[in-house]
């Protein structure tokens, strides 16, 4: 028996245009944005037998509907792969795709699969985030977390009481920077799209190509007059929180031998990855530890780390990430094509959005050997994938 740990490697990734949530993807099935996306894929490796993928492991956060029903069997089987292929559904909140990339490659590493699709789909036009869930009572009557943990923008609200050197005026800053990032990079980013039909009972059929949400045109004058909308006289605004966005993403992951004999093209190598728990009420402090303990696991420091792509949740949670390990807020290490404040945040998805972009940056900056895909999670956690870069000539 061969007990070696096999290296994973991360072989392409694609996603749909990302919308906004009641405009134009309302009317879309979310199954129809995965099934596109493990479609594409497939087209887009024609090297790879379909009879050869064993496993599709599909999150989403709110698994109900269109979004229900063994998602990851479902979308396998209505994607075209054959019906020797099996499927589940897995769920993490917005770390669900994240979460299934580490579950399946937890698998190759260890000999038990040799390819896998694994990725994420959100309609949040048609399931908001905690439609039908019955939270036990226990969880507020024993105070076991505040009622603040279960909405998202209180707990940013939380995180500037915790960090009061994160201003609203920093985190308005960091909102420009980011809107302009994405601006700068859209054709970069176009490679990882795939299109998308979409259907308006008012305007009938049309192809999405783009995403809906980026606001180029933001500047700080315009965030200083937006409301504050979880805190009386708060910091955090929708200027500064990534929209409700519906959307899907799907990518494709074997271990390296299996890339090379199939001739399937190598993005990038895990090296190692961590989820951690925290305080619920401050959940998006939740990358600093995931990443921490990622670090020592794999033998880094945060100073091997050439480019981190980080979830942007609310621009609060990414600067206290930067100040904790003394990174500027305007590190161009940082979301350098930007984040989930212009692109959207299809919660269960954005965990293999942020790989996509992470490999494509790898392709065109070989001098950096090490990068990190980090999120905070929804009621208290984080997580944190470590990846090395195929194309590095250089000392990083």
């Amino acid at each position: 028996m061969n007990d070696t740990i096999r290296d994973v490697v991360f072989v392409d990734g694609v996603r749909t245009p990302f919308g906004k949530a009641g405009k134009l993807f309302e009317e879309t099935r979310a199954d129809d944005l995965i099934i596109r996306c493990i479609r594409t894929l497939l087209r887009r490796n024609p090297g790879l037998p379909p009879e050869r993928v064993d496993e599709v492991a599909l999150a989403a956060t709110t698994q109900i509907g269109d979004q229900g029903l063994t998602l990851g069997r479902t979308a396998a089987l209505l994607a075209g792969l054959p019906r020797s292929v099996p499927g589940y559904s897995i769920d993490r909140m917005c770390a669900g795709a994240m979460t299934a990339v580490t579950s399946v490659s937890s698998a190759i590493a260890a000999r038990q699969y040799d390819i896998a699709i694994a990725g994420g789909v959100e309609s949040m036009s048609n399931h908001p985030m905690g439609e039908g869930v019955d939270p036990n009572p226990r969880i507020i009557a024993e105070r076991l977390v505040d009622p603040d943990a279960l909405q998202m923008g209180f707990t940013a609200e939380n995180l500037h009481d915790l960090y009061p050197s994160i201003t609203k005026e920093r985190a308005d800053a960091y909102a420009v920077g980011t809107q302009q990032r994405y601006a700068a990079a859209v054709e970069r980013l176009s490679g990882d799209i795939t299109t998308m039909a979409a259907r308006s009972a008012d305007d009938g059929w049309t192809v999405a190509t783009a995403d809906e949400l980026p606001r180029p045109e933001t500047t700080l004058e315009g965030l200083a007059n937006l409301r504050t909308p979880f805190r009386p006289h708060g910091r955090v605004t929708a200027g500064t929180s990534a929209p409700l966005t519906d959307g899907a993403t799907a990518c494709l992951l074997a271990d390296a031998e299996t890339a090379a004999e199939l001739g399937l093209p190598v993005a990038m190598k895990m090296v190692g990855f961590a989820f951690a728990g925290v305080d619920p009420e401050t959940m998006g402090v939740g990358p600093i530890p995931a990443t921490e303990k990622a670090l020592a696991r794999a033998g880094l420091t945060i100073d091997d780390i050439g480019l981190f792509e980080i979830n942007e949740a609310f621009a609060v949670q990414v600067l206290a990430f930067l100040d904790h390990f003394k990174i500027a807020d305007d590190d161009p290490r940082v979301n350098p094509w930007g984040g989930a404040i212009a692109m959207g945040h299809p919660l269960a998805s954005s965990g293999v959005r942020l790989m996509t972009q992470l490999a494509r940056e790898f392709a065109v900056h070989p001098e950096v050997r090490y990068g990190v895909t980090t999120m905070c999670v929804g009621l208290g956690q984080g997580g944190t994938v470590i990846w090395e870069n195929p194309n590095f000539k250089g000392a990083n």
